[in-house]
């Protein structure tokens, strides 16, 4: 528009002074001219306006579409990458905390970033109407693409988010239960101080801190399993750390909170043992020797041989520790044990009778529980250290089996079992090598049974359903993956069966299909007779065996149902037109399926053999059906062709065109393709036979030799009109009109200018020709006329 300016101006300025210089009338058809100029040019000026505008609003879309699907597409490739390289959930609360921080800003994109990703679906949807249906699509793509991406980064990040929480779920109870106990240890650790203990209290003053000390003792009691729970709770995390750094601070929180445990127990052991010395220095001498055998009574029980020390690892642990603490406690009452005794001795010196007597029988009762206990501590020691042991042992022999357990549920898990015969031996082997790991895991299931039958008869009633709960889990799960085994074994077997009753199968298949081979090789060696009720003797023949072949077409089906078919059918167009056609000649009912059969993939050399043999021999008996079918179609045509009547075959000829409703000029030219103005007989009888009249390849050649009136091969349209004339129908005179109007036909057929001429009929026998309608009389009659005639074709050839 822009270059055409200066000329449309110059045009209407032009215009415009010759209408001005004109004393022309109004509505002048130059005036009138120049008012279409101007709407015109203001129409298309206009309408490429506005087309410029959606085109400029257009591309503003589309390159704010594009800009922002590279921008989400840049965006969820980098979140892909965060989520990839993300470390695994902490089981320290500061740091899972952050780590719960950082992914909900990362959820927090993910919601910017899929609404972004529905405008884009909007635009997208807007672009589809506007936008050819290839760009469509393109866009379209682009938009699944991203979203399809999105929606896997959203479920990873939920999938994230869940672990996250449960892992700070897990941290806070513990990093809470670890500072609640922390925190009253320290407010406690200044009450325990041994120092700030006066030794000039009253004998009333130091019971009453005694009694005082006993409450705290049992507070101290009531928060140890606060305290076990606590360590149980940081083993466990312990085993599902997955980062350097987080083990090490855990083991850090675990070994301060076991330090300050075992020192707030050493403390008061050490008060109450102060406590009872300075009762003892007061003159309280039968109150500290009371309460040291109240101690002693106490304490005996728990260290009886008859108190059950086995269990679980953990258990076992926690038992051991709580035994440590108790000898510890029984190492600090020795002094008090050994300040008692001396006591006594300086009391029975410079005492009297009575006093003296029983303060010896309390001491040796004390002396003989004293004894008893450490006896008992050293035996319980002993015990303790051959359970955890036991423990230990019990442990590693679960955990193993369950790993090796775990190793083969993976290989019967994800292992297929295959079809070829090389590939099935080979899992057998490895069925076999997996049945010996299984019969190996069972004397390792057999330890585990016996091993747990041991702990349990001397088992803690708290470990009693964990031994029992690991013994019916390991045997539950070796039932399990043995009843796999077998299961993929029976179906290995069944497999193999089925390999060798279909190998079976095909080696019947295949001596079938050779000795039908040889029975179509020995009938085939004999000539094909002339005689039509011998050859009818053999296509029955030939149809029992069809019948044969068709019934063992299910059996070939059967056994080749599992082979693959192949991904690339793509043969010659040369290929699949002969296959047609000869699958439309023959009409055979197997046809279908044995063409099926060539495209599978077979999957054993006995099948490929197999395949390739029944192949073989449907073509062979497909080609015998042809040779035969051909033969008797032969012989019907001789005896068809023995009583040949053109006349009668001109007169079906013509009633066919006649109830097409076409002419002679037509179907000339129809088969006259390249509008010569002649046709080979080959051409001629190539569409004759194509078409739907009925006839065959003798009559046609008999035909085409008849309209073939000079014998040099081509049939022109004037020998083509005389022999479907009706003048060579002998019961039908000879008619000048129609040898006019079939001269007028053919040599209009023979114009080849861009306009043909106008034929029309003016009077009886005389015919018009072009514009001048030129005149042609019946010069068959006249041959003066002739020179007319030829006048006439000249100019029509000149064009």
């Amino acid at each position: 528009m822009e270059s055409k300016q200066h000329m449309y101006n110059s045009v209407r300025d032009r215009l415009q002074r010759l209408v001005a210089s004109y004393t022309l009338p109004r509505g002048s058809s130059t005036e009138h001219q120049l008012r279409i100029l101007d709407q015109k040019w203001e129409s298309v000026h206009c309408r490429v306006q506005e087309r410029k505008e959606r085109l400029s609003e257009g591309l503003s879309t589309i390159t704010e579409f594009y800009n922002t699907m590279q921008e989400v597409t840049a965006w969820i490739a980098q979140a892909e990458g965060r989520l990839s390289v993300a470390a695994p959930p902490s089981v320290i609360l500061e740091t899972v905390t952050n780590q719960i921080q950082e992914h909900k800003s990362l959820i927090q994109e993910i919601k910017l970033h899929d609404e972004k990703l529905s405008g884009l679906e909007s635009v997208c949807t807007r672009l589809k109407d506007v936008s050819r249906k290839q760009e469509g699509d393109l866009t379209q793509g682009l938009v699944q693409g991203a979203r399809e991406r999105l929606g896997k980064v959203q479920e990873r990040a939920g999938d994230r988010g869940r672990s996250l929480e449960e892992a700070r779920r897990q941290a806070k109870q513990f990093s809470e239960s670890s500072h609640m106990l922390l925190e009253w240890m320290l407010e406690v650790d200044q009450s325990l101080d041994p120092t700030q203990i006066d030794t000039t209290m009253s004998q009333e003053d130091i019971k009453q801190q005694l009694h005082l000390h006993k409450e705290f003792q049992k507070v101290l009691r009531s928060k140890r399993p606060v305290y076990e729970a606590t360590l149980r709770s940081g083993r466990a995390l312990k085993e599902k750390v997955r980062l350097a750094e987080d083990g090490q601070m855990l083991d850090e929180s675990l070994g301060n909170l076991r330090e300050h445990w075992e020192h707030i127990c050493n403390k008061a052991t050490e008060r109450q043992h102060k406590l009872e010395e300075s009762l003892l220095f007061s003159g309280k001498f039968t109150d500290a020797l009371q309460a040291l055998m109240d101690w002693l009574y106490r304490a005996e029980p728990q260290l009886s041989e008859e108190m059950p020390v086995g269990g679980d690892r953990d258990l076992v642990s926690d038992l051991l520790d709580k035994h440590k603490v108790f000898q510890k406690e029984l190492g600090k009452r020795a002094s008090c044990m050994k300040t008692l005794k001396h006591s006594v001795r300086d009391l029975s010196r410079g005492g009297v009778g009575t006093d003296s007597h029983w303060l010896q029988r309390q001491m040796e009762e004390l002396g003989h529980r004293w004894d008893l206990v450490c006896q008992l501590s050293v035996s319980k020691q002993g015990r303790l250290e051959a359970s955890l042991r036991q423990a230990e042992e019990f442990h590693y022999l679960v955990s193993s089996f369950l790993e090796n357990l775990g190793e083969s549920e993976r290989t019967l898990k994800y292992g297929v079992i295959p079809e070829e015969e090389e590939a099935l031996q080979e899992c057998q082997k490895q069925q076999q090598e997996l049945m010996s790991a299984l019969q190996c895991q069972q004397l390792a299931l057999e330890c585990i049974v016996s091993l747990g039958q041991e702990i349990l008869t001397a088992c803690h009633p708290d470990s009693v359903i964990n031994i029992k709960s690991w013994l019916n889990i390991t045997n539950t799960r070796y039932q399990e993956v043995m009843s796999w085994a077998h299961q993929q074994g029976e179906r290995i077997n069944t497999q193999i069966q089925s390999l060798a009753t279909e190998r079976e199968e095909i080696t019947r298949l295949i001596d079938w299909v050779t000795a039908a081979e040889e029975a179509l090789s020995l009938r085939d060696q004999d000539p094909l007779p002339e005689d039509m009720t011998a050859l009818e003797e053999l296509i029955s023949q030939h149809a029992v065996f069809m019948e044969e072949l068709s019934k063992k077409e299910p059996e070939v089906e059967r056994i080749t149902k599992n082979c693959r078919r192949k991904v690339t059918v793509s043969r010659g167009h040369h290929s699949r037109r002969n296959s047609a056609k000869r699958q439309n000649s023959l009409k055979s009912p197997q046809a279908g399926s044995s063409m099926a059969l060539l495209d599978l993939i077979p999957q054993t050399p006995h099948m490929a053999q197999l395949l390739n043999r029944w192949q073989q021999l449907w073509f062979l008996a497909l080609d015998r059906q042809c040779r035969l079918q051909g033969t008797q179609q032969r012989l019907e045509e001789l005896q068809e062709f023995a009583h040949f009547d053109f006349a009668v075959w001109r007169k079906r000829y013509m009633q066919w065109i006649g109830q097409m409703k076409s002419r002679i000029l037509d179907v000339f030219r129809g088969i006259d393709r390249d509008q010569d103005g002649r046709i080979s007989q080959r051409e001629f009888m190539d569409s004759v036979l194509s078409s739907r009249f009925p006839t065959n390849s003798l009559e046609m050649n008999a035909v085409a030799n008849i309209f073939d009136v000079n014998g040099d091969g081509f049939i022109d349209y004037y020998e083509f009109v005389s022999a479907l004339h009706p003048s060579r129908d002998p019961l039908r005179k000879c008619a000048d009109a129609d040898q006019i109007q079939d001269e007028s036909n053919r040599q209009v057929s023979q114009c080849s200018c861009a306009k043909s001429f106008q034929v029309e009929q003016i009077v009886q026998n005389v015919t018009g020709f072009g514009e001048s309608q030129q005149v042609i009389a019946d010069w068959f009659r006249d041959p003066a006329q002739y020179p007319v005639w030829c006048a006439l074709e000249a100019a029509g050839r000149s064009g």
